[in-house]
């Protein structure tokens, strides 16, 4: 049961510690800022683009940066000891 508690106890710290990162992807003038739980922080176009473009764009930025988000998450899991 203790154990049990520890566990939560590291998800939790695991999890504060992830909501202040900030991870970003930059592609073609894109750049798309996430925290660690995954929630969009900023959205950055800083080129004059058409729609296509621009979704395909995005589509690629949020992408990457979700992929960043999960590295830390494993890495910080790992640095804890996993679970």
């Amino acid at each position: 049961m203790f154990d049990n508690i520890k566990q939560m106890n590291k998800i939790r710290e695991m999890q504060k510690d992830l909501s202040k990162e900030r991870l970003e992807s930059t592609e073609d003038g894109v750049t798309v800022i996430m925290n660690g739980k995954m929630e969009v922080e900023e959205i950055k176009i800083t080129e004059d683009m058409d729609k296509e473009k621009l979704e395909r764009v995005l589509k690629s930025c949020f992408n990457s940066c979700l992929k960043n988000v999960q590295m830390a998450a494993a890495k910080k899991m790992q640095e804890m000891g996993g679970f």
